[in-house]
Protein backbone atom coordinates (compact mmCIF):
# COMPACT_ATOMS: atom_id res chain seq x y z
CA UNK A 1 0.00 0.00 0.00
CA UNK A 2 1.25 3.01 -0.81
CA UNK A 3 2.01 5.64 1.91
CA UNK A 4 1.10 9.38 2.02
CA UNK A 5 4.67 10.07 3.49
CA UNK A 6 5.89 9.35 -0.05
CA UNK A 7 4.68 11.80 -1.96
CA UNK A 8 8.12 14.22 -1.82
CA UNK A 9 10.51 11.99 -3.07
CA UNK A 10 10.72 9.43 -0.54
CA UNK A 11 12.97 11.56 2.05
CA UNK A 12 10.13 10.06 4.75
CA UNK A 13 9.54 6.38 3.29
CA UNK A 14 11.08 4.77 6.35
CA UNK A 15 8.67 6.30 8.79
CA UNK A 16 5.71 3.73 8.98
CA UNK A 17 2.33 5.04 8.41
CA UNK A 18 0.12 4.62 11.24
CA UNK A 19 -3.59 5.76 10.46
CA UNK A 20 -4.05 8.87 13.79
CA UNK A 21 -0.84 8.81 15.03
CA UNK A 22 0.26 11.96 16.23
CA UNK A 23 4.03 11.02 14.57
CA UNK A 24 2.20 10.67 11.48
CA UNK A 25 0.94 13.68 11.40
CA UNK A 26 3.65 15.72 12.45
CA UNK A 27 5.76 13.58 9.56
CA UNK A 28 2.95 14.59 6.76
CA UNK A 29 2.86 18.59 8.00
CA UNK A 30 6.82 18.32 8.00
CA UNK A 31 6.00 17.26 4.12
CA UNK A 32 3.86 19.71 2.93
CA UNK A 33 5.80 22.21 4.75
CA UNK A 34 9.28 21.17 2.57
CA UNK A 35 6.90 21.21 -0.36
CA UNK A 36 5.57 24.82 0.03
CA UNK A 37 9.28 26.08 1.10
CA UNK A 38 10.39 24.36 -2.28
CA UNK A 39 7.74 26.29 -3.87
CA UNK A 40 8.45 29.54 -2.29
CA UNK A 41 11.81 29.79 -3.75
CA UNK A 42 10.30 29.23 -7.30
CA UNK A 43 7.45 32.07 -6.92
CA UNK A 44 9.11 34.98 -8.00
CA UNK A 45 10.34 33.58 -11.04
CA UNK A 46 6.78 32.04 -11.66
CA UNK A 47 5.46 35.54 -11.42
CA UNK A 48 7.20 37.25 -13.94
CA UNK A 49 6.61 34.46 -16.11
CA UNK A 50 3.04 34.90 -15.81
CA UNK A 51 3.15 39.00 -15.83
CA UNK A 52 5.21 38.54 -19.35
CA UNK A 53 2.37 36.08 -20.46
CA UNK A 54 -0.55 38.07 -19.39
CA UNK A 55 -0.13 42.03 -18.85
CA UNK A 56 -2.25 41.76 -15.36
CA UNK A 57 -0.80 41.53 -11.62
CA UNK A 58 -3.60 39.96 -10.34
CA UNK A 59 -4.25 37.06 -12.78
CA UNK A 60 -0.09 36.32 -12.90
CA UNK A 61 -0.78 36.21 -9.05
CA UNK A 62 -4.05 34.13 -9.86
CA UNK A 63 -2.22 31.49 -12.05
CA UNK A 64 0.82 31.32 -9.48
CA UNK A 65 -1.89 30.42 -7.15
CA UNK A 66 -3.04 27.69 -9.60
CA UNK A 67 0.00 26.24 -10.16
CA UNK A 68 0.94 25.92 -6.29
CA UNK A 69 -2.61 23.96 -6.57
CA UNK A 70 -1.61 21.59 -8.69
CA UNK A 71 2.21 20.97 -7.46
CA UNK A 72 -0.06 19.81 -3.89
CA UNK A 73 -2.06 17.32 -5.91
CA UNK A 74 0.88 16.25 -7.60
CA UNK A 75 3.18 13.22 -6.74
CA UNK A 76 5.81 15.15 -6.35
CA UNK A 77 8.10 12.38 -6.49
CA UNK A 78 7.92 11.74 -10.34
CA UNK A 79 9.28 15.49 -10.87
CA UNK A 80 12.95 16.16 -11.41
CA UNK A 81 12.94 19.12 -11.97
CA UNK A 82 10.93 21.90 -9.53
CA UNK A 83 11.46 24.67 -11.47
CA UNK A 84 11.35 23.49 -14.99
CA UNK A 85 7.68 21.50 -13.58
CA UNK A 86 6.25 24.79 -12.19
CA UNK A 87 7.40 26.84 -14.93
CA UNK A 88 5.51 24.53 -17.52
CA UNK A 89 2.69 24.37 -15.30
CA UNK A 90 2.45 27.90 -15.39
CA UNK A 91 2.38 28.49 -19.42
CA UNK A 92 -0.53 26.48 -19.57
CA UNK A 93 -2.21 27.77 -16.92
CA UNK A 94 -1.52 31.46 -18.84
CA UNK A 95 -2.27 29.86 -22.06
CA UNK A 96 -5.94 28.95 -21.22
CA UNK A 97 -6.27 31.85 -19.46
CA UNK A 98 -5.02 33.92 -22.85
CA UNK A 99 -7.42 31.96 -25.35
CA UNK A 100 -10.28 32.12 -22.99
CA UNK A 101 -9.85 36.38 -23.17
CA UNK A 102 -10.13 36.09 -27.08
CA UNK A 103 -13.18 33.69 -26.71
CA UNK A 104 -14.86 36.31 -24.82
CA UNK A 105 -13.25 38.94 -26.84
CA UNK A 106 -11.93 41.01 -23.88
CA UNK A 107 -8.89 43.11 -23.49
CA UNK A 108 -8.19 44.05 -26.93
CA UNK A 109 -4.66 46.06 -27.48
CA UNK A 110 -6.35 49.68 -27.59
CA UNK A 111 -8.51 49.01 -25.09
CA UNK A 112 -6.18 48.29 -21.68
CA UNK A 113 -2.86 49.48 -21.05
CA UNK A 114 -0.48 46.08 -19.20
CA UNK A 115 -0.35 46.35 -15.54
CA UNK A 116 2.54 48.54 -14.33
CA UNK A 117 5.11 47.69 -11.80
CA UNK A 118 5.79 50.66 -9.90
CA UNK A 119 9.36 50.56 -7.63
CA UNK A 120 11.24 53.23 -5.47
CA UNK A 121 14.62 53.64 -7.27
CA UNK A 122 16.25 50.29 -5.20
CA UNK A 123 13.42 47.79 -5.57
CA UNK A 124 13.04 44.30 -3.43
CA UNK A 125 14.10 41.11 -4.69
CA UNK A 126 10.76 40.16 -5.99
CA UNK A 127 10.25 43.49 -7.87
CA UNK A 128 13.78 42.74 -9.32
CA UNK A 129 13.33 39.89 -10.75
CA UNK A 130 9.75 40.79 -11.79
CA UNK A 131 11.20 43.33 -13.78
CA UNK A 132 14.78 41.61 -14.93
CA UNK A 133 15.23 41.67 -18.82
CA UNK A 134 13.46 44.89 -19.51
CA UNK A 135 9.92 44.25 -19.55
CA UNK A 136 8.84 47.57 -20.64
CA UNK A 137 5.37 48.43 -20.83
CA UNK A 138 6.09 49.23 -24.36
CA UNK A 139 7.02 45.48 -24.50
CA UNK A 140 3.97 44.35 -22.82
CA UNK A 141 1.91 46.41 -25.25
CA UNK A 142 3.42 44.54 -28.22
CA UNK A 143 2.87 41.25 -26.61
CA UNK A 144 -0.67 41.52 -26.04
CA UNK A 145 -1.00 42.10 -30.08
CA UNK A 146 0.23 38.48 -30.59
CA UNK A 147 -1.84 35.46 -30.42
CA UNK A 148 -1.50 32.84 -27.21
CA UNK A 149 0.54 30.42 -28.90
CA UNK A 150 3.05 33.57 -30.09
CA UNK A 151 3.24 34.81 -26.88
CA UNK A 152 4.04 31.85 -24.99
CA UNK A 153 6.54 30.40 -27.56
CA UNK A 154 8.10 33.94 -27.71
CA UNK A 155 8.23 34.53 -23.44
CA UNK A 156 9.01 31.26 -22.78
CA UNK A 157 11.91 30.47 -25.61
CA UNK A 158 13.10 34.51 -25.85
CA UNK A 159 12.81 35.70 -22.52
CA UNK A 160 13.16 32.57 -20.13
CA UNK A 161 15.66 30.50 -22.27
CA UNK A 162 13.20 27.31 -22.30
CA UNK A 163 14.11 25.07 -25.57
CA UNK A 164 11.66 24.21 -27.42
CA UNK A 165 11.36 21.04 -26.95
CA UNK A 166 9.69 21.33 -23.59
CA UNK A 167 7.79 24.67 -25.03
CA UNK A 168 6.23 22.12 -27.81
CA UNK A 169 3.83 19.84 -25.31
CA UNK A 170 2.36 22.55 -23.57
CA UNK A 171 1.17 24.05 -27.11
CA UNK A 172 0.84 20.58 -28.37
CA UNK A 173 3.16 21.49 -31.06
CA UNK A 174 5.68 20.27 -32.58
CA UNK A 175 9.53 21.58 -31.65
CA UNK A 176 9.67 22.93 -35.23
CA UNK A 177 5.91 24.57 -35.09
CA UNK A 178 7.22 26.02 -31.99
CA UNK A 179 10.43 27.45 -33.32
CA UNK A 180 8.05 29.01 -35.54
CA UNK A 181 5.86 30.66 -33.41
CA UNK A 182 8.49 32.07 -31.66
CA UNK A 183 10.02 33.53 -34.90
CA UNK A 184 7.22 35.19 -35.86
CA UNK A 185 6.42 36.43 -32.42
CA UNK A 186 9.77 38.04 -32.64
CA UNK A 187 9.67 39.50 -35.64
CA UNK A 188 6.81 41.79 -34.68
CA UNK A 189 8.44 42.61 -31.51
CA UNK A 190 11.16 43.82 -33.22
CA UNK A 191 9.58 45.67 -35.45
CA UNK A 192 7.25 47.56 -33.15
CA UNK A 193 8.37 47.48 -29.55
CA UNK A 194 10.94 50.45 -29.53
CA UNK A 195 14.42 49.81 -27.92
CA UNK A 196 14.67 51.98 -24.61
CA UNK A 197 17.90 54.11 -24.21
CA UNK A 198 20.04 51.45 -21.44
CA UNK A 199 21.77 54.70 -19.69
CA UNK A 200 19.17 55.29 -16.42
CA UNK A 201 20.41 58.50 -15.39
CA UNK A 202 19.63 59.56 -19.28
CA UNK A 203 16.58 58.45 -19.24
CA UNK A 204 15.69 60.29 -15.82
CA UNK A 205 17.09 63.30 -17.10
CA UNK A 206 14.40 63.41 -20.41
CA UNK A 207 11.89 62.54 -17.67
CA UNK A 208 12.53 65.40 -15.59
CA UNK A 209 12.85 67.96 -18.64
CA UNK A 210 9.06 66.22 -19.63
CA UNK A 211 7.80 67.39 -16.34
CA UNK A 212 9.77 71.00 -16.17
CA UNK A 213 8.03 71.53 -19.57
CA UNK A 214 4.95 70.61 -18.26
CA UNK A 215 4.77 72.37 -15.21
CA UNK A 216 5.74 75.52 -17.23
CA UNK A 217 3.35 75.01 -19.93
CA UNK A 218 6.50 76.00 -22.00
CA UNK A 219 5.36 73.64 -25.37
CA UNK A 220 9.03 74.70 -27.23
CA UNK A 221 10.23 72.70 -24.34
CA UNK A 222 8.03 69.96 -24.57
CA UNK A 223 8.34 69.83 -28.35
CA UNK A 224 12.20 69.61 -27.69
CA UNK A 225 12.03 66.39 -25.73
CA UNK A 226 9.34 64.17 -27.77
CA UNK A 227 10.54 61.94 -30.39
CA UNK A 228 8.21 62.87 -33.98
CA UNK A 229 6.81 59.29 -34.00
CA UNK A 230 5.95 59.79 -30.20
CA UNK A 231 2.54 57.92 -29.09
CA UNK A 232 0.58 58.42 -26.10
CA UNK A 233 -1.56 55.97 -24.63
CA UNK A 234 -3.78 57.02 -21.69
CA UNK A 235 -6.25 54.43 -19.83
CA UNK A 236 -8.49 56.25 -17.83
CA UNK A 237 -10.57 52.85 -17.49
CA UNK A 238 -13.96 51.85 -19.16
CA UNK A 239 -15.96 54.31 -16.50
CA UNK A 240 -14.66 56.75 -18.20
CA UNK A 241 -15.46 58.73 -21.10
CA UNK A 242 -13.55 57.84 -23.90
CA UNK A 243 -12.28 55.23 -21.98
CA UNK A 244 -8.40 54.14 -23.64
CA UNK A 245 -6.95 57.25 -25.58
CA UNK A 246 -4.16 56.48 -28.34
CA UNK A 247 -2.42 59.59 -30.09
CA UNK A 248 0.48 59.46 -32.93
CA UNK A 249 3.05 62.19 -33.35
CA UNK A 250 4.79 65.11 -31.92
CA UNK A 251 2.01 67.52 -32.86
CA UNK A 252 -0.64 65.48 -31.34
CA UNK A 253 0.80 64.87 -28.12
CA UNK A 254 1.96 68.34 -27.65
CA UNK A 255 -1.87 69.33 -28.12
CA UNK A 256 -2.09 67.51 -24.80
CA UNK A 257 0.22 70.68 -23.07
CA UNK A 258 -3.23 71.58 -20.84
CA UNK A 259 -3.48 68.26 -19.41
CA UNK A 260 0.02 67.75 -19.01
CA UNK A 261 0.25 70.94 -17.20
CA UNK A 262 -2.90 70.30 -15.41
CA UNK A 263 -1.33 67.17 -13.74
CA UNK A 264 1.58 68.62 -13.28
CA UNK A 265 0.07 71.60 -10.93
CA UNK A 266 -2.84 70.31 -9.41
CA UNK A 267 -1.79 67.05 -8.05
CA UNK A 268 1.68 66.11 -5.79
CA UNK A 269 4.49 64.39 -8.56
CA UNK A 270 7.09 62.30 -7.45
CA UNK A 271 9.67 60.10 -9.30
CA UNK A 272 9.37 56.33 -9.44
CA UNK A 273 10.35 53.55 -11.22
CA UNK A 274 7.47 52.62 -13.85
CA UNK A 275 9.02 48.81 -15.04
CA UNK A 276 12.04 48.97 -14.78
CA UNK A 277 12.41 52.91 -16.04
CA UNK A 278 12.20 56.43 -15.22
CA UNK A 279 8.56 57.11 -14.79
CA UNK A 280 6.49 59.26 -12.46
CA UNK A 281 3.62 59.03 -9.72
CA UNK A 282 0.67 61.49 -8.76
CA UNK A 283 -1.57 61.79 -5.83
CA UNK A 284 -4.06 64.14 -4.91
CA UNK A 285 -4.73 64.28 -1.41
CA UNK A 286 -2.54 61.66 -0.99
CA UNK A 287 -4.80 59.06 -2.85
CA UNK A 288 -3.44 57.76 -6.18
CA UNK A 289 -4.07 59.63 -9.16
CA UNK A 290 -1.84 58.39 -12.36
CA UNK A 291 0.85 56.41 -13.19
CA UNK A 292 3.13 57.87 -15.98
CA UNK A 293 5.50 55.52 -18.28
CA UNK A 294 7.82 56.61 -20.53
CA UNK A 295 10.05 54.92 -23.55
CA UNK A 296 12.87 56.89 -24.19
CA UNK A 297 15.58 56.40 -26.91
CA UNK A 298 18.16 58.55 -28.56
CA UNK A 299 17.34 61.46 -25.59
CA UNK A 300 13.84 61.88 -27.04
CA UNK A 301 10.51 60.52 -25.42
CA UNK A 302 9.20 57.49 -27.68
CA UNK A 303 6.04 56.73 -25.94
CA UNK A 304 4.41 57.82 -22.94
CA UNK A 305 1.90 55.56 -20.87
CA UNK A 306 -0.66 56.70 -18.61
CA UNK A 307 -2.80 54.94 -15.94
CA UNK A 308 -5.60 56.45 -14.38
CA UNK A 309 -8.01 54.07 -13.84
CA UNK A 310 -9.50 54.40 -10.65
CA UNK A 311 -10.37 50.70 -10.16
CA UNK A 312 -7.26 49.64 -11.86
CA UNK A 313 -5.20 52.24 -9.95
CA UNK A 314 -6.68 51.12 -6.53
CA UNK A 315 -5.07 47.10 -7.17
CA UNK A 316 -1.65 48.50 -8.48
CA UNK A 317 0.92 48.15 -5.30
CA UNK A 318 2.83 51.06 -5.47
CA UNK A 319 2.57 51.82 -1.29
CA UNK A 320 5.79 53.19 -0.72
CA UNK A 321 5.35 55.77 -3.33
CA UNK A 322 2.19 56.92 -2.10
CA UNK A 323 3.74 57.20 1.06
CA UNK A 324 6.56 59.18 0.26
CA UNK A 325 4.37 61.48 -1.97
CA UNK A 326 1.71 62.11 0.95
CA UNK A 327 5.58 63.32 2.98
CA UNK A 328 6.38 65.65 0.95
CA UNK A 329 2.89 67.14 0.28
Amino acid sequence: MARKGDRAGGHIADVPFVMGSSATREVIMNDSDFLARRFEEHRAHLKAVAYRMLGSLAEADDAVQEAWLRLDRAETGDIDNLGGWLTTVVGRVCLDLLRSRRQRREDPLDDRLPDPVVTEEVADPEHRVLLADSVSLALLVVLESLNPAERLAFVLHDLFGLPFEEIAPILDRTPVAARKLASRARQRVQGAAPAPDPDPAAHRRVVDAFLSAARGGDLTALLAVLDPEVTLRADGGKALVGGMKVLHGAAAVAGQLDTFHRMATLTTTRPALVNGTAGLVTTVEGRLFSIVGFTVADERIVEIDILSDPDRLSRVHVDLAVKSARARR
